[in-house]
């Protein structure tokens, strides 16, 4: 089950991954659905009355749990069962070429100076929590954030280029293309280090402890057995093993990130706290 419509990140896994099983002989019949709807929510809800049937997984991640708290979701990755973090994707704080902000730290100085004269975009409610946590990182509030929503990468990269907006943050994948042409200058990669063949500075390098990343979950319906857990999370991992999995990972510039068990669920745990206090800050 991919919680969003054919062609986004979470139905772009679940099909590779699908891709993958059946090019190895790892589940022949795998079948991809689209549910889409509120964040990816009615998905989850969805899932979540699926209980015991173990031929189902969903893929979910930073966005899907972002909405279960704004949307105050009536089920939660408590109610189901997470088997693993696979990849994540990094944004990049981005301006246009022309743009007199030629460092994040112009970007951030002008910002912090006047928070009404920099208006933000992005294409998703992730971006929304990554330019929150940039404010908070840059001791500006985020109340006084200007902040223009966007139906995705392109409406963004166009609100960028007709000074609709003067920054934004955006899903690395989706801006390659522009930063390479020169429309774009991208001013930092939002990760906690460097990340080979991505030649972006990084907020934490910048001085910005900013370091929120868009990843991808698989999760199963709750009511099975540890048996069938393990089970489902085995085959996870053999198809993240597979040439045609990888493949994937280089294609759409994924970073690899397995987080698994014991592990997981504290990860779980500390992105609810850390996305529930951004929400927070922002009054939602």
């Amino acid at each position: 089950m991919a919680p969003a419509a054919a062609g986004g990140g979470w139905d772009t896994v679940a099909r590779e991954m699908q891709q993958a099983q059946r090019a190895n002989g790892i589940v022949n019949n795998t079948q991809v659905i689209n549910v889409p709807g509120a964040g990816g929510t009615i998905a989850l809800e969805n899932l979540g009355v699926l209980s015991g049937e173990v031929n189902n997984m969903m893929v979910g991640g930073t966005g899907q749990l972002a909405a279960t708290i704004q949307y105050d979701s009536s089920t939660t990755y408590k109610d189901v069962s997470p088997l693993a973090v696979t990849v994540e994707e990094y944004d990049v704080i981005v301006v246009p070429s022309d743009s007199p902000y030629k460092t994040l730290a112009d970007l951030m100085k002008a910002w912090s100076q006047n928070p009404g004269d920099v208006p933000w975009t992005g294409g998703g409610s992730f971006d929304q929590l990554v330019v929150t946590e940039m404010a908070i990182a840059g001791g500006i509030k985020p109340a006084d954030m200007i902040y223009v929503s966007s139906d995705g990468g392109g409406e963004s990269t166009q609100a960028l280029l007709n000074g609709t907006v003067a920054a934004a943050a955006s899903g690395y994948p989706d801006s390659i293309g522009q930063i390479e042409s020169g429309r774009l200058r991208a001013l930092a990669l939002v990760a906690k280090e460097p990340v080979e063949g991505i030649d972006i500075p990084t907020t934490v390098d910048q001085g910005y402890d900013v370091t929120l990343a868009n990843w991808r979950i698989l999760v199963a319906p709750g009511g099975i057995t540890e048996e069938e857990k393990q089970e489902l999370e085995s085959i996870v991992l053999e198809t993240i093993e597979t040439p045609e999995w990888q493949e994937a990972v280089d294609r759409y510039n994924w970073n690899e990130n397995l987080i698994t068990g014991d592990e997981l669920q504290q990860f779980i745990q500390d992105e609810t706290e850390r996305i529930t206090a951004l929400y927070e800050e922002l009054g939602l």
